[in-house]
Protein backbone atom coordinates (compact mmCIF):
# COMPACT_ATOMS: atom_id res chain seq x y z
CA UNK A 1 0.00 0.00 0.00
CA UNK A 2 1.16 3.78 -1.11
CA UNK A 3 2.90 5.13 2.34
CA UNK A 4 1.37 7.91 3.96
CA UNK A 5 4.14 10.49 2.75
CA UNK A 6 2.92 9.23 -0.96
CA UNK A 7 -0.88 10.21 0.18
CA UNK A 8 -0.12 13.32 1.66
CA UNK A 9 1.89 14.76 -1.53
CA UNK A 10 -0.81 13.72 -3.62
CA UNK A 11 -3.38 15.01 -1.39
CA UNK A 12 -1.63 17.92 -1.05
CA UNK A 13 -1.55 17.84 2.95
CA UNK A 14 0.64 16.98 5.65
CA UNK A 15 1.47 13.79 6.99
CA UNK A 16 -0.12 14.22 9.54
CA UNK A 17 -3.43 15.41 8.46
CA UNK A 18 -3.50 11.65 6.44
CA UNK A 19 -2.93 10.03 9.68
CA UNK A 20 -5.60 12.22 11.52
CA UNK A 21 -8.16 10.93 8.65
CA UNK A 22 -6.94 7.42 8.92
CA UNK A 23 -7.82 7.39 12.15
CA UNK A 24 -10.39 9.70 12.39
CA UNK A 25 -9.41 12.08 14.93
CA UNK A 26 -10.65 15.74 15.29
CA UNK A 27 -8.98 18.72 13.37
CA UNK A 28 -9.42 18.18 10.20
CA UNK A 29 -12.00 19.86 8.01
CA UNK A 30 -14.48 18.34 5.68
CA UNK A 31 -13.22 19.45 2.34
CA UNK A 32 -9.74 18.40 3.09
CA UNK A 33 -11.17 14.32 4.31
CA UNK A 34 -12.51 13.79 1.32
CA UNK A 35 -10.17 14.87 -0.61
CA UNK A 36 -7.77 12.55 1.64
CA UNK A 37 -10.46 9.38 1.06
CA UNK A 38 -11.01 9.96 -2.67
CA UNK A 39 -6.67 9.70 -2.83
CA UNK A 40 -6.84 6.92 -1.07
CA UNK A 41 -9.69 5.49 -3.38
CA UNK A 42 -7.20 5.46 -6.42
CA UNK A 43 -4.23 4.34 -4.31
CA UNK A 44 -3.91 0.02 -4.62
CA UNK A 45 -4.40 -2.09 -2.00
CA UNK A 46 -1.95 -4.31 -1.60
CA UNK A 47 -2.59 -7.95 -0.48
CA UNK A 48 -4.62 -8.13 2.99
CA UNK A 49 -3.36 -4.89 3.68
CA UNK A 50 -0.37 -3.82 5.84
CA UNK A 51 -1.28 -7.43 7.49
CA UNK A 52 0.21 -9.18 4.76
CA UNK A 53 3.84 -7.44 6.28
CA UNK A 54 3.19 -8.51 9.63
CA UNK A 55 1.23 -10.32 12.02
CA UNK A 56 -1.08 -7.25 13.70
CA UNK A 57 -3.16 -9.56 15.01
CA UNK A 58 -6.26 -7.27 14.45
CA UNK A 59 -9.45 -7.72 12.78
CA UNK A 60 -12.12 -5.20 12.03
CA UNK A 61 -15.66 -5.54 12.47
CA UNK A 62 -17.83 -3.64 10.25
CA UNK A 63 -21.77 -3.70 10.93
CA UNK A 64 -24.69 -1.69 9.06
CA UNK A 65 -26.05 0.38 12.15
CA UNK A 66 -25.74 0.09 15.79
CA UNK A 67 -29.59 1.89 16.85
CA UNK A 68 -30.91 -1.78 15.83
CA UNK A 69 -30.02 -3.85 18.89
CA UNK A 70 -29.54 -7.37 16.60
CA UNK A 71 -25.86 -5.40 15.49
CA UNK A 72 -24.79 -4.64 18.42
CA UNK A 73 -25.19 -8.16 19.87
CA UNK A 74 -23.71 -9.65 16.60
CA UNK A 75 -20.60 -7.15 17.14
CA UNK A 76 -20.14 -8.44 20.80
CA UNK A 77 -20.13 -11.77 20.42
CA UNK A 78 -17.91 -11.65 17.37
CA UNK A 79 -15.44 -9.43 19.57
CA UNK A 80 -15.67 -12.08 22.09
CA UNK A 81 -14.90 -14.98 20.05
CA UNK A 82 -12.10 -13.03 18.33
CA UNK A 83 -10.37 -12.10 21.21
CA UNK A 84 -10.62 -15.87 22.81
CA UNK A 85 -8.35 -16.12 19.60
CA UNK A 86 -6.05 -14.01 20.52
CA UNK A 87 -7.07 -11.39 18.37
CA UNK A 88 -8.32 -7.56 18.91
CA UNK A 89 -11.00 -5.87 17.12
CA UNK A 90 -12.06 -2.35 15.43
CA UNK A 91 -15.80 -1.80 14.70
CA UNK A 92 -17.13 0.56 12.06
CA UNK A 93 -20.36 1.36 12.07
CA UNK A 94 -21.16 1.46 8.34
CA UNK A 95 -24.16 2.90 7.83
CA UNK A 96 -23.79 6.01 10.26
CA UNK A 97 -25.37 9.18 9.29
CA UNK A 98 -23.57 12.86 9.74
CA UNK A 99 -21.15 15.06 8.03
CA UNK A 100 -18.52 13.28 9.41
CA UNK A 101 -19.67 9.83 8.50
CA UNK A 102 -17.63 6.97 6.26
CA UNK A 103 -19.72 4.40 4.08
CA UNK A 104 -18.32 0.32 3.74
CA UNK A 105 -16.06 0.96 1.84
CA UNK A 106 -14.05 4.57 2.97
CA UNK A 107 -14.14 2.17 6.08
CA UNK A 108 -12.72 -0.61 4.35
CA UNK A 109 -9.95 1.64 3.22
CA UNK A 110 -8.80 2.82 6.71
CA UNK A 111 -9.11 -0.53 8.11
CA UNK A 112 -6.54 -2.07 5.34
CA UNK A 113 -4.31 1.58 6.10
CA UNK A 114 -4.27 0.50 9.29
CA UNK A 115 -2.86 -3.22 8.80
CA UNK A 116 -5.86 -5.22 10.14
CA UNK A 117 -5.42 -9.02 9.19
CA UNK A 118 -9.44 -9.84 7.85
CA UNK A 119 -12.50 -8.18 8.07
CA UNK A 120 -16.32 -9.83 8.86
CA UNK A 121 -19.05 -8.19 7.08
CA UNK A 122 -22.32 -8.22 8.75
CA UNK A 123 -24.94 -7.89 6.50
CA UNK A 124 -22.85 -5.81 3.66
CA UNK A 125 -23.50 -3.49 1.06
CA UNK A 126 -24.08 -5.86 -1.58
CA UNK A 127 -27.27 -7.39 0.00
CA UNK A 128 -29.27 -4.22 -0.36
CA UNK A 129 -28.38 -3.99 -4.06
CA UNK A 130 -31.63 -4.26 -6.30
CA UNK A 131 -31.43 -7.67 -8.34
CA UNK A 132 -34.14 -10.53 -9.23
CA UNK A 133 -34.29 -12.40 -6.55
CA UNK A 134 -31.83 -15.69 -7.04
CA UNK A 135 -29.67 -13.35 -9.35
CA UNK A 136 -26.68 -12.31 -8.03
CA UNK A 137 -25.51 -8.87 -7.52
CA UNK A 138 -22.76 -7.10 -9.43
CA UNK A 139 -19.44 -7.89 -7.30
CA UNK A 140 -18.13 -4.23 -7.15
CA UNK A 141 -15.49 -3.57 -5.17
CA UNK A 142 -15.39 -6.90 -2.74
CA UNK A 143 -14.23 -8.34 -6.18
CA UNK A 144 -10.98 -6.04 -6.17
CA UNK A 145 -10.44 -7.22 -2.13
CA UNK A 146 -10.66 -10.82 -3.43
CA UNK A 147 -8.05 -10.06 -6.51
CA UNK A 148 -5.68 -8.40 -3.63
CA UNK A 149 -5.54 -11.27 -1.17
CA UNK A 150 -7.79 -9.16 1.33
CA UNK A 151 -9.14 -12.07 3.43
CA UNK A 152 -13.14 -11.54 4.99
CA UNK A 153 -16.27 -13.74 5.71
CA UNK A 154 -19.57 -12.41 5.04
CA UNK A 155 -22.44 -12.71 7.89
CA UNK A 156 -25.78 -12.63 6.03
CA UNK A 157 -24.47 -11.92 3.36
CA UNK A 158 -24.53 -14.67 0.81
CA UNK A 159 -23.26 -13.83 -2.99
CA UNK A 160 -23.09 -16.61 -4.42
CA UNK A 161 -20.75 -14.57 -7.22
CA UNK A 162 -17.78 -14.00 -4.66
CA UNK A 163 -16.02 -16.44 -2.98
CA UNK A 164 -16.01 -15.21 0.00
CA UNK A 165 -16.91 -17.27 2.66
CA UNK A 166 -20.49 -16.93 4.49
CA UNK A 167 -22.35 -17.63 7.67
CA UNK A 168 -26.05 -16.84 7.30
CA UNK A 169 -29.61 -17.21 9.13
CA UNK A 170 -32.09 -19.14 6.74
CA UNK A 171 -34.39 -16.19 6.12
CA UNK A 172 -36.67 -17.78 3.69
CA UNK A 173 -37.27 -20.61 6.24
CA UNK A 174 -37.56 -17.93 8.73
CA UNK A 175 -40.50 -16.08 6.62
CA UNK A 176 -42.44 -19.64 6.23
CA UNK A 177 -42.31 -20.28 9.26
CA UNK A 178 -43.38 -17.07 11.06
CA UNK A 179 -46.49 -17.11 8.41
CA UNK A 180 -47.15 -21.05 8.99
CA UNK A 181 -47.62 -20.43 12.52
CA UNK A 182 -50.00 -17.84 11.82
CA UNK A 183 -52.11 -19.77 9.31
CA UNK A 184 -52.06 -22.83 11.91
CA UNK A 185 -54.00 -20.01 14.55
CA UNK A 186 -56.54 -19.43 11.94
CA UNK A 187 -55.36 -16.35 9.95
CA UNK A 188 -56.25 -15.88 6.16
CA UNK A 189 -55.08 -12.23 5.90
CA UNK A 190 -51.45 -12.01 7.02
CA UNK A 191 -49.30 -8.98 5.69
CA UNK A 192 -45.85 -8.90 5.28
CA UNK A 193 -44.32 -5.48 6.86
CA UNK A 194 -40.91 -5.53 4.81
CA UNK A 195 -37.37 -3.38 5.06
CA UNK A 196 -36.57 -1.80 1.65
CA UNK A 197 -37.41 -3.34 -1.62
CA UNK A 198 -33.22 -3.61 -2.49
CA UNK A 199 -32.80 -5.30 0.71
CA UNK A 200 -31.87 -9.20 0.42
CA UNK A 201 -33.17 -10.28 3.37
CA UNK A 202 -36.49 -9.02 3.22
CA UNK A 203 -37.11 -10.25 -0.05
CA UNK A 204 -35.96 -13.96 0.90
CA UNK A 205 -38.71 -13.47 3.98
CA UNK A 206 -40.71 -12.47 1.83
CA UNK A 207 -40.39 -15.56 -0.38
CA UNK A 208 -40.89 -17.80 2.32
CA UNK A 209 -44.05 -15.71 3.80
CA UNK A 210 -45.22 -16.37 -0.05
CA UNK A 211 -44.58 -19.81 -0.25
CA UNK A 212 -46.70 -20.48 3.04
CA UNK A 213 -49.51 -18.33 1.90
CA UNK A 214 -49.93 -20.43 -1.44
CA UNK A 215 -49.47 -24.24 0.45
CA UNK A 216 -52.95 -23.28 1.39
CA UNK A 217 -54.40 -20.46 -1.49
CA UNK A 218 -54.21 -17.68 0.28
CA UNK A 219 -53.56 -14.01 -0.93
CA UNK A 220 -50.07 -12.85 -1.50
CA UNK A 221 -50.15 -10.36 -3.52
CA UNK A 222 -47.84 -6.87 -3.23
CA UNK A 223 -51.05 -5.44 -1.96
CA UNK A 224 -50.27 -7.48 1.39
CA UNK A 225 -46.34 -5.99 1.50
CA UNK A 226 -45.74 -2.61 2.53
CA UNK A 227 -41.79 -1.35 2.46
CA UNK A 228 -40.04 0.99 4.87
CA UNK A 229 -37.23 1.85 6.14
CA UNK A 230 -35.99 -0.69 8.85
CA UNK A 231 -36.62 0.56 12.54
CA UNK A 232 -39.87 1.19 14.55
CA UNK A 233 -40.67 4.17 12.46
CA UNK A 234 -40.93 2.41 9.28
CA UNK A 235 -42.46 -0.70 10.98
CA UNK A 236 -45.15 2.19 12.34
CA UNK A 237 -45.75 3.37 8.90
CA UNK A 238 -46.02 0.01 7.19
CA UNK A 239 -48.49 -1.03 9.23
CA UNK A 240 -50.63 1.96 8.79
CA UNK A 241 -50.38 1.30 5.08
CA UNK A 242 -52.04 -2.29 5.44
CA UNK A 243 -54.63 -1.25 7.80
CA UNK A 244 -55.88 1.17 5.65
CA UNK A 245 -55.95 -0.66 2.63
CA UNK A 246 -56.33 -4.88 3.04
CA UNK A 247 -56.66 -4.64 6.68
CA UNK A 248 -54.85 -7.87 7.87
CA UNK A 249 -55.63 -9.62 10.77
CA UNK A 250 -51.86 -10.73 11.42
CA UNK A 251 -48.37 -9.44 10.11
CA UNK A 252 -44.70 -10.83 10.15
CA UNK A 253 -42.05 -8.27 10.10
CA UNK A 254 -38.65 -8.29 8.90
CA UNK A 255 -37.14 -7.14 12.77
CA UNK A 256 -38.27 -7.05 15.91
CA UNK A 257 -37.14 -3.61 15.51
CA UNK A 258 -39.93 -3.08 12.93
CA UNK A 259 -42.39 -5.13 15.22
CA UNK A 260 -41.75 -2.65 17.74
CA UNK A 261 -43.43 -0.26 15.93
CA UNK A 262 -46.08 -1.97 14.56
CA UNK A 263 -46.93 -2.59 18.39
CA UNK A 264 -47.22 0.83 18.56
CA UNK A 265 -49.02 1.94 15.73
CA UNK A 266 -51.38 -0.95 16.77
CA UNK A 267 -51.78 0.98 19.96
CA UNK A 268 -52.39 4.28 18.50
CA UNK A 269 -55.52 3.03 16.46
CA UNK A 270 -57.09 1.37 19.81
CA UNK A 271 -56.09 -2.12 18.26
CA UNK A 272 -55.51 -4.73 20.68
CA UNK A 273 -52.83 -7.14 20.28
CA UNK A 274 -52.96 -9.75 19.55
CA UNK A 275 -56.89 -9.97 19.80
CA UNK A 276 -57.63 -7.49 16.96
CA UNK A 277 -53.59 -8.16 14.88
CA UNK A 278 -51.24 -10.57 15.86
CA UNK A 279 -47.33 -9.76 15.47
CA UNK A 280 -44.59 -11.61 14.49
CA UNK A 281 -40.68 -10.29 14.89
CA UNK A 282 -37.43 -11.55 13.53
CA UNK A 283 -34.33 -11.53 15.67
CA UNK A 284 -35.04 -11.84 18.69
CA UNK A 285 -33.56 -9.09 20.35
CA UNK A 286 -33.30 -8.70 24.20
CA UNK A 287 -36.61 -5.88 24.56
CA UNK A 288 -38.87 -8.62 22.15
CA UNK A 289 -39.67 -10.18 25.78
CA UNK A 290 -39.84 -7.05 27.49
CA UNK A 291 -42.54 -5.70 25.20
CA UNK A 292 -46.33 -5.70 25.82
CA UNK A 293 -47.20 -7.74 24.84
CA UNK A 294 -44.22 -9.79 24.27
CA UNK A 295 -42.77 -10.91 21.01
CA UNK A 296 -43.51 -13.81 18.97
CA UNK A 297 -40.11 -13.76 16.79
CA UNK A 298 -37.82 -15.87 14.71
CA UNK A 299 -34.44 -16.29 17.12
CA UNK A 300 -31.39 -15.88 15.06
CA UNK A 301 -28.70 -17.82 17.13
CA UNK A 302 -26.67 -14.97 17.16
CA UNK A 303 -23.08 -16.48 19.57
CA UNK A 304 -22.77 -19.50 16.81
CA UNK A 305 -23.33 -17.92 13.73
CA UNK A 306 -20.70 -14.93 15.32
CA UNK A 307 -18.35 -18.04 16.37
CA UNK A 308 -18.91 -19.64 13.05
CA UNK A 309 -17.73 -16.44 11.03
CA UNK A 310 -14.88 -15.73 13.06
CA UNK A 311 -13.46 -19.30 13.22
CA UNK A 312 -13.51 -19.38 9.38
CA UNK A 313 -11.80 -15.99 8.98
CA UNK A 314 -8.92 -17.17 11.57
CA UNK A 315 -8.36 -20.74 9.44
CA UNK A 316 -7.69 -18.40 6.56
CA UNK A 317 -5.60 -16.53 8.10
CA UNK A 318 -3.68 -19.05 9.49
CA UNK A 319 -0.50 -19.20 7.23
CA UNK A 320 -0.16 -23.11 7.94
CA UNK A 321 -4.01 -24.01 7.21
CA UNK A 322 -4.81 -26.45 4.73
CA UNK A 323 -6.92 -25.05 2.28
CA UNK A 324 -10.18 -25.76 1.74
CA UNK A 325 -11.52 -27.07 -1.65
CA UNK A 326 -12.43 -24.80 -4.70
CA UNK A 327 -15.64 -23.46 -4.47
CA UNK A 328 -17.80 -20.84 -1.97
CA UNK A 329 -18.02 -22.07 2.41
CA UNK A 330 -21.66 -21.62 3.28
CA UNK A 331 -22.84 -22.40 6.80
CA UNK A 332 -26.67 -21.70 6.86
CA UNK A 333 -28.48 -21.82 10.67
CA UNK A 334 -32.35 -22.30 11.02
CA UNK A 335 -34.03 -19.50 13.21
CA UNK A 336 -35.81 -20.67 16.38
CA UNK A 337 -39.63 -19.81 16.40
CA UNK A 338 -40.52 -17.94 19.98
CA UNK A 339 -43.83 -17.86 20.98
CA UNK A 340 -45.11 -15.60 23.00
CA UNK A 341 -47.86 -13.29 23.68
CA UNK A 342 -48.13 -11.00 20.32
CA UNK A 343 -49.99 -14.15 18.64
CA UNK A 344 -53.27 -15.75 19.13
CA UNK A 345 -55.92 -16.51 16.91
CA UNK A 346 -57.84 -13.95 14.56
CA UNK A 347 -61.43 -12.67 15.99
CA UNK A 348 -64.55 -13.90 14.72
CA UNK A 349 -65.00 -12.97 11.32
Amino acid sequence: MSGLAEIARAAGVSISTVSRVLNRRAGVNEETRQRVLAVLAEMPYTPRGLGALQRTGVIGLLVPELSNPVFPAFAEALEVRAARLGYSSLLCNTRATGSAAMGEEEYVRMLLARGVEGMVFVSPEITNVEVPLGQAPRPSYYAKLLADGVHMVFLNGVTPSLDVPDVTVDEQHAGYAATRHLVELGHRRIGFVSGPARSLPSRLKRAGWAAALEEDGLPAGSEHVAHAPFGPEGGAAATAALLDSVRPTAVICSSDHMAIGVLREAHRRGLSVPRDLSVVGFDDIPLASYCSPSLTTLAQPIEEMATAAVDELVHRLDPDRRRRPAGNYTRVFRPRLVVRESTAPPPPA
